[in-house]
């Protein structure tokens, strides 16, 4: 049986990234315009284990390698979304931006709760 070849689409010019910087990770996720993911990478996937995963240094490099993805698709510019409090929140913006991606606006879509969930009760030692 024949290996199926990976499908690769190809002239897509903008796009959203989405970067989710929760305090052990960092995942980014670039979809083009109606929201259909194009590549995707973390600070996992690159070789961090671990507490490095959270540091921004590891969210640069998941940055660098998503945006070199893209890249090859044709995609030139886009706005960026951030989700979560993490340490990688400006990094991954920056290493997407050197490998030459334009970005035309940065969206904080960070989720606040309206006084949500009962915390849990104190601890008694």
């Amino acid at each position: 049986m024949a290996k199926k070849t990976k499908k690769v689409r190809k002239n897509v010019v903008r796009g959203i990234i989405h970067v989710k910087a929760t305090s052990n990770n960092t995942m980014i996720t670039i979809t083009d315009t109606n929201g259909e993911t194009l590549a995707w990478d973390s600070a996992g996937t690159i070789g961090f284990k671990g507490a490095r995963k959270a540091t921004p240094f590891a969210a640069t490099r998941a940055g660098e390698s998503v945006g070199h993805k893209v890249r090859k698709m044709g995609l030139t510019e886009a706005e960026v979304r951030i989700r979560g409090t993490g340490g990688g929140r400006e990094a991954a913006v920056n290493g997407v931006v050197s490998t030459g991606i334009r970005v035309t606006a940065i969206e904080d879509h960070t989720p606040v709760p309206h006084n949500g969930c009962r915390p849990p009760k104190k601890r008694r030692v």
